[in-house]
């Protein structure tokens, strides 16, 4: 008997015929696979008459072989044959596959699955907000825990380094918005409307929706990315071992930074959008430059003004928790991070805009239209 598997390959008039000998087993064929597995000639059949063991790695092999080749397999053993029987039995990698549940199962089963998730999200939340009101009350009763320079860092990133981006796509919005409703008041010999139309529009709704859905994708998503990371590395393990609260350090200052920093930014964005439009309006309608903006403040009320700062904080705030939250909420591997990055942005854009459409009838309601 001999210890490694060999095999003959002999020619004949209806095919080659493949002879297996020895043991076929895990440990000895590897030596034959690579071998067996290239080669290049039509086999007509399988000899196993020859082999002394075999298990199911060797079984696999030799199935594998024929089926590829349509080949018909000679000389078996019971055990062979058993071996042979059951993974034919499997019929290939599509009977490895777990069997497709009936319809009638597969539905209830999805739904079931959708609102444990749901519920699973909503628990997940309310913990959040619970931690992070713990977390402010803490530094309200401890002001020294405060860091004052991770909040300072935080505003330059949220704010000061956001003032380029938006102040230009503010200005190309603005013009845009003018553009466009000077064409169409223009059918009514209303052309002089369009400084209605932009300054009221820009401060009270576009310009901070605008500015927080920017902020949603530039900052919201840095929040998720940053502390997702340092989740996935365990950096906010670490912290916590030394003594170090993660919401603390890491959540609050990028909540105040956005809270503080997203009116600033809307008042800008607006100011900007009002700008571009006077530049429209000088350009197109005749309508000096300075004229223009001085007809803002006669023609746009005080309100609108209120109305626009009123909601930048609060879209401020849905931001910030969206980003922190998701990245606290990171674990498994790096793909997880793109992922929880994805939802932030698109959880906050989405409630930034059913929060406005709110606001909207809430101020229609209590006269402020």
């Amino acid at each position: 008997m001999t210890g490694l598997a060999e095999y003959e390959l002999e020619d004949g008039d209806e095919g080659a015929t493949l002879t297996l000998t020895g043991p076929f087993l895990v440990s000895t064929i590897g030596a034959v696979d690579d071998a067996l597995r290239s080669i290049d000639r039509p086999v007509k059949r399988v000899d196993l008459s020859g082999v002394t063991e075999i298990d199911t790695v060797g079984a696999w092999l030799a199935c594998t072989i024929a089926s590829e080749n349509e080949a018909q397999i000679e000389g078996a053993s019971d055990r062979a044959q058993r071996l042979l029987g059951a993974l034919d039995g499997i019929g290939g990698e599509e009977g490895l596959r777990a069997p497709r549940l009936p319809f009638w199962t597969r539905v209830p089963q999805a739904m079931g699955e959708k609102v444990f998730n749901a519920r699973k999200g909503i628990l997940g939340v309310v913990s959040f907000l619970g931690a992070l009101l713990i977390s402010m009350g803490n530094l309200i009763r401890h002001p020294r825990r405060f860091r004052m320079v991770a909040l300072v860092r935080q505003l330059e990133l949220v704010g000061v380094a956001a003032l380029p981006i938006i102040g230009l796509m503010s200005f190309l919005i603005g013009i845009v918005i003018a553009q466009q409703g000077a064409v169409q008041l223009a059918q009514f010999g209303a052309e002089t409307l369009t400084i209605n139309l932009v300054g009221r529009i820009t401060l009270r709704e576009l310009g901070v929706l605008m500015t927080a859905i920017m902020v949603a994708g530039r900052s919201g998503s840095a929040f998720a990315a940053e502390i997702g990371t340092m989740k996935l590395t365990e950096e906010i393990d670490a912290m916590r071992t030394i003594g170090i609260s993660p919401m603390e350090a890491l959540v609050v200052p990028r909540i105040l930074a956005a809270i503080i920093m997203m009116p600033l930014l809307g008042f800008y964005a607006s100011a900007m959008a009002i700008i571009g439009g006077a530049v429209i309006g000088d350009v197109m309608l005749g309508i000096p430059f300075w004229t223009f903006l001085a007809r803002i403040q006669e023609v746009v009320p005080l309100y609108d003004l209120w109305v626009g700062l009123v909601k930048a904080p609060v879209f401020g705030l849905i931001v910030a928790l969206s980003g922190c939250y998701n990245g606290m909420q990171v674990q498994g591997n790096s793909e997880e991070v793109g992922k929880r990055t994805t939802q932030a942005v698109v959880s906050a854009i989405f409630a930034v805009i059913v929060l406005d459409a709110f606001f909207a009838v809430f101020f229609t309601k209590i006269g402020w239209a």
